[in-house]
């Protein structure tokens, strides 16, 4: 008899603990994402100590968010943001994938002219599900895999997946549930409902009208704003259908044109900063009140503990143009901004928080990059073993990190690539490879008339990266180009031609 209970004990056991995991094998997930937003442009201070741009900016709920999750110091996207979002989408670093530059207008390719290098054919339609648009990238999405999984997948703010005309300009068509306000174009028409978020005001192109939000079309709110309600709207209807959720809130905030959001704006021009960079701070704290506004609205269901947030930025900060103030400086301590190579450009703002597995006010030092978001969030929904098309997934899940531990692999090299030409100038900005490994970084410039084609760092000693030790460093150099140039050979990575001799540019090495 006593062994007959122990055996019921034993199944009663097991089907409860089955019934745990399966009930947290689908937490929902908040991934939410700003555009253009730097490292500094917060008041959490990333860089270890309060600089003088967090005490700028007010974003008391990311404050609030760090205090429960975790804050990664060292988290890095990609300098411009269509590679960072189909890299995010699909696992696949952007060498790999070849959305190398941002993309709009099918069949074009958005690079400025060069006098002496000419661009090789990247993926100028960015993002596809289907395999019959040229020059795209096609692949099974993060979205697709989690409604597999029973998610609601629900889209809402900027997309920029794929160009104009072709079907990854549709969140619906990559696996999303729901769309609001995703197109084709990376920048909104207008921030402002008086303006119907539409680009007729400063006599641009409609192509970047913000579709969807017609509601709203002449009324006093901001976009920002606009998208929050509808965010919300959208969690509540997946909450009575009693989903998991997957809200992957991308807001248009806080990219140019810059627009005044009366709600914040007074008390920066009164702290004497020029109209331009007080539009600006405002839009960085009405991106932080829809944070708040998200997670308060996630409160009232009664889903804190059952929800992962995660916090990052499409890329550096803005700094080499459109911005008040002296260009390439917006992101001190760290050199230049967004369109660059250097820490300007690549690393943002990241803040997690897994109930229950974050420990809160904790920090990793870990450097992750875009892509390792794609197996993260699967290993979270419970999906360990999802398979990309074509068999590759170069990001790294970093759960471990998440829950305190190390990173199986804490000296793993991270890699950028961008063939192309950005437009501006400024420190860092150009075609280029790069590769970080441990505290070094190597930048190899394509362009065979700029001065340094080298430039090597150690961001240890030198996060400003103001000193270039490609000279004096020779062994270091050769050995981060040699395995630069064995990665992009690795991934059949493009690289510009030189118009000089019709040839490409040569491998790092």
């Amino acid at each position: 008899m006593q062994s007959l209970i122990r055996a019921i004990l034993t199944i009663a056991l097991a089907i409860a603990s089955g019934m745990i995991e399966a009930a947290g094998a689908h937490p929902n997930i908040v991934l939410f994402l700003v555009d253009d937003m730097g490292w500094q442009d917060t008041a959490v201070p990333f860089a270890g100590e309060t600089t003088p741009f967090n005490k700028r900016y007010r974003t008391p709920n990311m404050e609030a968010l760090a205090a429960r999750g975790m804050k990664f110091t060292q988290a890095y996207a990609c300098s411009v943001c269509s590679p960072t979002r189909v890299s995010l989408m699909t696992g696949l670093n952007a060498a790999r994938h070849r959305v190398t530059n941002w993309t709009l207008q099918k069949d074009a390719s958005n690079d400025a002219a060069h006098p002496r290098l000419a661009f090789p054919g990247w993926n100028v339609n960015g993002l596809s599900p289907v395999g019959d648009i040229e020059r795209t990238v096609n692949a099974k999405t993060l979205p697709m895999f989690l409604r597999e999984a029973g998610y609601r997948t629900i889209h809402v703010g900027k997309a920029h997946f794929g160009a104009v005309a072709t079907p990854g300009a549709d969140p619906l068509q990559l696996g999303f549930d729901v769309n609001i306000g995703g197109h084709a174009a990376g920048g909104p028409g207008s921030y402002l409902g008086t303006q119907d978020f539409s680009a007729a005001w400063r006599k641009a192109s409609r192509v970047w009208d913000v579709p969807g939000l017609e509601r709203y079309h002449g009324e006093d709110i901001f976009l920002t704003e606009a998208l929050t309600l509808e965010a919300n709207r959208a969690v509540d209807e997946a909450v009575a259908d009693d989903k998991p959720f997957y809200l992957y809130m991308a807001h248009y905030a806080v990219h140019v044109p810059f627009a005044a959001d009366a709600r914040f704006i007074e008390p920066y021009l009164a702290a004497g900063l020029d109209k331009t960079e007080a539009m600006y701070a405002a839009l960085v704290e009405g991106m932080d009140k829809s944070l708040g506004d998200i997670l308060a609205n996630i409160e009232r269901h009664g889903l804190t503990d059952e929800t992962v947030i995660l916090f990052m930025s499409d890329n550096g900060g803005l700094s080499a143009h459109g911005r008040g103030g002296e260009p390439n400086t917006h992101n001190k301590p760290l050199s230049s901004g967004k369109g660059s190579a250097h820490e300007g450009g690549v690393r943002v703002p990241m803040i997690a928080c897994w109930p229950g597995v974050t420990k809160p006010g904790s920090v990793c030092s870990q450097p992750v990059i875009i892509e390792d978001f794609f197996p993260t969030l699967l290993e979270i929904a419970g999906l360990e073993e999802a398979e990309q098309l074509g068999g590759k997934i170069d990001g790294v899940s970093f759960r471990t990190l998440l829950a305190g531990k190390s990173a199986a692999s804490p000296e793993r090299a991270l890699f950028w690539h961008f063939p192309n030409n950005w437009g501006p100038s400024g420190p860092g900005i150009g075609a280029s490879s790069t590769i970080r490994r441990g505290d070094w970084k190597l930048i190899y410039y394509h362009d065979p008339a700029r001065a340094e084609r080298y430039e090597l760092f150690n961001l240890a000693d030198d996060l400003g990266e103001q000193l270039n030790l490609a000279a004096r460093e020779p062994s270091i150099r050769a050995r981060l180009a040699k395995e630069l140039a064995i990665y992009l050979r690795s991934v059949d990575a493009t690289m510009p031609v030189l118009k000089s001799t019709g040839e490409a540019v040569p491998w790092p090495e």
